[in-house]
């Protein structure tokens, strides 16, 4: 089935907002609670956080939005638990966008969602174009959403009113938005999808602990030399524990390019760090003692890191062909298999099966090719029911067609 037709909207100008104040004292707090209690359907919700500018990923400001109870923005760190809020909307409907990247800011306040629809991957879903907030918005609501303060320092205080009214504008929407996303899957008979991609959000674990961070430098791949990588590995933990003790983004103080820089070339004296052209950032000389001491621990420890981690990773799919030509055959022929599918549900490919799932399949198949092994397989990796409904009968096909020069090889006589 299609989904509705959304009648063009002219562009209009953002209209004029009421003043918008910041909920700061527990008092005022307590009749938000009320109030909010009061209203009726879902609770529209959003946060903001100062990516980018601190350390924490903290929300900074909370916004909620439900009918006949208005707009409400609260400002957490002056709050602090929203344990009273939670109890009231905890079994209501959240409706957020881009769930992923609040729900563990909102979590660390005590604000915990059973149920939720994210607009975001909704309209991911619904096979359209752009997800943003501000495009969606204008495609099915017809409005203009102006995104000037998306990447603000929100720990800013006082926040200024234009940041306030943009801020009220990104939740007082969504209950609309919600209605017309949520007629527009149903028709495409993705009801079911969503559901289980809404749930699957829900219990994700959003704040995995990675292993060595260290090697995530942006750059990391020039670096040669096990010495080398003591020194980047020692320089990422100087700015990193630095970081976390001010709340500032490591990056604001010395950029990854300079803690490469440093690691690659090894500074034989504090001068010559100093001297390094590359070697900048606010930070960069305030704290040379500290980034000297940091290259110094790096040369001399015993403990030098491996040039490659082990694990369970699989190597990148351009040298599979060397290295795996069976498992190379088999993604190129999944990949192209479910590709017809993603086009014939209209939902993005990577939506429809993340490509690391299938390379991990692609990669170690099981034994038998077939519609129940693949789709144990695939269960196994971690793909939701509705994934491997529409994918394992395809992806089984695919990796028989794949082996079926190699069986007639053997086959031949001659």
């Amino acid at each position: 089935m299609s989904s509705p037709e959304v009648s063009p909207t002219p562009e209009v100008e953002q209209a004029p907002h009421v003043p918008v104040t910041v909920i700061e004292s527990r008092e005022d707090y307590l009749l938000a609670v009320a109030a909010i209690a009061a209203g009726t359907g879902p609770i529209a919700i959003d946060a903001e956080r100062a990516s980018g500018f601190r350390y924490s990923q903290r929300a900074y400001l909370i916004q909620i939005f439900r009918r006949d109870a208005g707009t409400f923005l609260f400002d957490p760190p002056a709050i602090g638990s929203f344990s009273e809020l939670n109890d009231v909307i905890r079994e209501e409907e959240w409706i957020l966008h881009a769930a992923s990247q609040d729900l563990s800011c909102l979590r660390e306040v005590g604000l915990d969602p059973t149920r939720l629809f994210d607009t975001e991957l909704g309209a991911r879903l619904a096979g359209l174009p752009r997800v943003g907030l501000g495009t969606v918005v204008e495609e099915l609501l017809g409005i203009h959403l102006a995104k000037e303060h998306s990447a603000a320092d929100w720990s800013t205080r006082p926040l200024p009113q234009s940041w306030l009214v943009y801020a009220a504008l990104d939740v007082e929407l969504l209950v609309d938005l919600r209605e017309i996303m949520g007629a527009m899957l149903e028709a495409d008979g993705k009801s079911q999808i969503v559901e289980e991609e809404f749930a699957a959000v829900l219990a994700r674990d959003l704040k995995p602990v990675r292993e060595q961070p260290w090697r995530r430098l942006s750059g990391m791949h020039s670096i040669r030399g096990l010495r080398n990588l003591a020194v980047a590995r020692e320089l990422w933990q100087a700015r990193d524990e630095y970081a976390r003790e001010i709340d500032t983004a490591p990056g604001r103080l010395v950029p990854d390019s300079a803690l490469v820089a440093a690691a690659r070339t090894l500074p034989a004296t504090k001068r010559d760090l100093v001297g390094l052209k590359e070697f900048t950032g606010r930070a960069s000389r305030s704290q040379i003692d500290r980034w000297w001491g940091a290259i110094q621990a790096g040369l001399v420890t015993d403990d030098l890191p491996v040039v490659r981690t082990p694990g369970e990773t699989i190597p990148p799919p351009r040298v599979w062909a060397d290295k795996n030509p069976d498992a190379d055959r088999r993604l190129k022929a999944a990949r192209a298999a479910i590709s017809e599918v993603s086009v014939s549900l209209n939902i993005p490919l990577e939506n429809l099966l993340t490509p690391e799932l299938l390379r991990r399949l692609s990669w170690n198949p099981p034994a038998e090719i077939d519609p129940a092994a693949i789709s144990a397989a695939l269960e196994e990796l971690g793909a939701r029911p509705w994934q491997i409904d529409a994918t394992a009968q395809s992806i089984g096909e695919a990796f028989v067609e794949a082996a079926q020069p190699i069986q007639s090889s053997a086959e031949d006589p001659s």
